[in-house]
């Protein structure tokens, strides 16, 4: 017997579309669910590593410049931290 699971806060609208999906792919929508959760992942997983591991937007010399400048207005009397 297959275990029943429930997913809370989904408008009929919402359900509709995800059923009509799945119906359309011709998957169970367990199976569409599981491939659903799966691409995000992926998707996740390549976007921080375009952030994290992709080309710099500065130069290591405008990095520093921005952290001492910053740093230096943080002294500022009226700055809030």
């Amino acid at each position: 017997m297959t275990e029943v699971k429930t997913i809370k806060d989904i408008d009929e609208d919402t359900w509709a579309e995800f059923k009509g999906y799945a119906a359309r792919n011709k998957v169970k929508l367990g199976t569409f669910f599981k491939t659903l959760v799966t691409n995000y992942e992926k998707e996740n997983a390549s976007f921080w590593d375009k952030v994290l591991k992709g080309e710099k937007i500065l130069s290591d010399k405008e990095a520093m410049e921005m952290k001492e400048t910053s740093a230096r207005i943080r002294k500022e009397p009226g700055f809030r931290t």
